[in-house]
């Protein structure tokens, strides 16, 4: 009997849901194709039927949410509108989110996997460099400061919330690790030419909130007080 249509493309990517799970928590070299497929709930033999190898699964896990329009919900209550005219400044937020910071099986494996990227073969590092260009562009088109060329901006601000990613979750203080990515998150916006607003990357951002910069704060504030005077 034959497979039902569409059966080939629901195996493909269970595979490798299963293998960027995996990848996230154990790195490349921890997982095997077995433990892969045990996970998925597959046989290890039907690997080869959508892969060649490891190395061609590590390319296809390799896509984030800048690829994958999927990935803007993969944290809870974090809303990346990629069409937004703020869209720059909402990666630099979801990105050093505690969200994502806690999720570690959901990472973008740019965050989680990067040492391993560099010391793999060039198929590995292409796939990571398309997805880190695809990030550095969505972030150019919506930068502010003129100081110096679009992109050049981007990639420091892409750099800023990966590296600043990475290094919070190697620290034993977690603490610590929050103002880093505080810190990192404010030197970012402020390098896109987007204002820093009230927003901590250490706070869990509500769903289906955002957070309210300090420009509109202080007028909200500024309407009270003049209220309270009037009475």
């Amino acid at each position: 009997m034959p497979y039902p249509r569409g059966h080939g493309e629901q195996v493909r990517s269970r595979i490798v849901e299963s293998a960027r799970r995996l990848f996230n928590r154990n790195g490349f070299e921890s997982v095997s194709v077995y433990s892969i497929m045990e996970q998925a709930g597959l046989t290890r033999g039907a690997f080869y039927a959508y892969f060649k190898n490891k190395s061609d699964l590590y390319a296809e896990v390799l896509g984030c949410f800048f690829t994958d329009p999927n990935w803007k919900s993969r944290w809870e209550g974090v809303d990346v509108d990629l069409a937004s005219p703020h869209a720059g400044p909402q990666i630099v937020r979801a990105y050093l989110s505690r969200q994502h910071y806690e999720d570690v099986e959901n990472s973008c494996p740019m965050v989680a996997l990067p040492s391993d990227v560099a010391r793999s073969d060039p198929t590995v590092k292409a796939a990571f460099e398309t997805v880190f260009k695809a990030m550095v562009a969505l972030v150019g088109h919506n930068v502010r400061n003129t100081t110096q060329p679009p992109e050049d901006t981007a990639m420091a601000i892409a750099g800023l919330c990966i590296g600043g990613m990475v290094v919070a979750r190697s620290l034993n203080d977690s603490r610590f690790g929050d103002r880093l990515r505080d810190a990192a998150a404010r030197a970012a916006l402020m390098l896109g030419g987007w204002e820093p607003d009230a927003y901590s990357a250490s706070s869990t951002i509500p769903q289906g909130k955002s957070p309210v910069p300090l420009k509109t704060r202080r007028i909200r504030n500024s309407k009270r007080t003049a209220a309270r005077a009037k009475h």
